[in-house]
């Protein structure tokens, strides 16, 4: 048994060989292969060693939901009438088809916080804000899953008080955005920060130009851009521009006017990661080529009432139903060709989803 990172590996084999037995290990395996002595845990908590999965073809694609916690015994209708909706954390690799569930999230028993926001940032899942399901109390807590170990810890609190309904994306590195939402007068904000995971740190960063509660956060073209969302006076009355946060210059852009067609939530607008933004709108999936969206297929009529969008590789996944108060199903859609392919899940996971993100682990 290895007792230090300086060590063998692998008794008998060269350090790089038996790396590449390590890359191998399915990641939901990783608590267990990290137990075996402290090389085998110092190599899997790497960075490189992720970066060298993701070379080698051989990282895991997980998709992690917020999803209302259904049970295939009782009447669902019956269910929604006569207690408050529970939401629980669901994990699904859209390659193999299978679905579990982690460690539930510390201090919430009664489900997670609603309208909480997930984010992956490397192999971890932060987990900021929400409000608790039993008191409605606005939370500005964090908490970070750690995939190798597989526990949960505490982050540092989300500055200037609880907030709702603001916008988040990663930059799938180390750092997370937040910006806009209402505060607990809800008082539309354009406040923003950023969040190190590594450090365990809160940065302020330079208002926007503009309130936005209800946006939409997306990292897409090495920018923290915010879609969307209205000021306090306009309560509900959708705006179609963005703004950007430039990492670089660490300013935000000019406002862009018109950038969505409609003005609409832009909940599920996502970065496609190959130079597109992708959203549903009208019962179709669109994507933002340059400076125009076009039309590409039209949504399965089982999801034509979308509930959440995200994508990973060369596809997107849809979440949805055929109309308000029907079972949840899930849809694949390639991007080469444009085909839709059914995701098979079991009763337990066909609850509405309220967020979503993906990891590439």
């Amino acid at each position: 048994m290895c007792m230090d990172s300086s060590m063998e590996l692998l008794p008998g084999l060269p350090n790089h060989v038996a790396l590449e037995c390590l890359i191998r290990i399915p990641f939901d395996q990783f608590p267990a292969a990290a137990s075996v002595c402290r090389g085998w845990k110092a190599k899997i908590e790497l960075p490189e060693f992720r970066h060298h999965r993701k070379t080698a073809g051989l990282a895991q694609s997980l998709i992690v939901l917020s999803q209302v916690r259904v049970n295939p015994t009782q009447n669902q209708r019956a269910v929604k009438l006569l207690a408050p909706l529970s939401y629980q954390l669901v994990l699904c690799e859209p390659e193999t088809g299978h679905w579990s569930e982690p460690p539930p999230v510390p201090g919430f028993p009664d489900g997670l916080p609603m309208f909480c926001h997930l984010v992956g940032v490397g192999s971890e899942l932060v987990l900021i804000g929400g409000c608790d399901p039993l008191t409605w109390q606005v939370s500005d807590s964090v908490f970070i899953y750690n995939f190798v170990c597989g526990m949960w810890r505490c982050g540092a609190d989300m500055p200037g008080g609880g907030r709702l309904f603001f916008g988040s994306a990663s930059d799938s590195d180390r750092m997370v955005y937040v910006a806009g939402g209402h505060d607990k007068e809800k008082n539309a904000l354009k406040s923003a920060m950023a969040y190190d995971v590594a450090k365990d740190e809160w940065i302020k960063l330079p208002d926007m130009k503009k309130e936005r509660d209800e946006c939409k956060g997306v990292f897409f073209d090495g920018k923290f851009n915010v879609i969307g969302g209205y000021s306090t006076e306009m309560q509900g009355h959708f705006e179609r521009d963005v703004e950007a946060f430039d990492i670089i210059t660490q300013q935000w852009d000019m406002i862009q006017n018109d950038f969505l067609e409609d003005a609409i939530c832009p909940r599920t607008c996502v970065d496609g990661g190959d130079s597109r933004l992708y959203m549903c709108r009208q019962g179709k999936v669109i994507a933002r080529v340059g400076i125009k969206w076009q039309v590409l297929a039209k949504l399965p009529a089982e999801v034509s009432n979308v509930a959440y969008m995200t994508t990973w590789q060369t596809k997107l996944l849809v979440f949805g139903s055929s109309k308000f108060g029907e079972p949840h199903k899930a849809y694949t859609m390639d991007l080469k060709n444009y085909t839709w392919t059914k995701v098979e899940a079991p009763e337990e996971y066909l609850g509405h989803v309220q967020l979503s993100c993906c990891l590439e682990i």
